[in-house]
């Protein structure tokens, strides 16, 4: 079956809900970390990566977003995978 390939633009702009929905049918889990309260699942989604923000003291998804290549939490995924050169040029 053939999926519709879904664009940053796109995908910023569905509710909470149905970005959840799309990221279980079509992204692929690439790593978690933990940063201040959150833990952060790490998608990628086509050819961008989506952050999923886990609030585990109130045990709830706060926040999915696209991943801010020049926010300093990058270095927290460098160190446990391997981007591809290109994503930052």
């Amino acid at each position: 079956m053939f999926k519709a390939l879904i664009s940053p633009n796109r995908f910023i702009s569905l509710s909470l809900s149905e970005k959840v929905n799309v990221l279980y049918k079509q992204g692929s889990f690439i790593v978690s970390i933990r940063y201040y309260g959150y833990k952060i699942n790490l998608f990628l989604l086509n050819d961008y990566y989506v952050e999923v923000f886990h609030n585990h003291k109130l045990d709830k998804i706060e926040k999915i977003d696209l991943m801010n290549l020049s926010n300093k939490r990058i270095k927290f995924y460098t160190d446990q995978i391997k981007f591809s050169e290109e994503l930052f040029s």
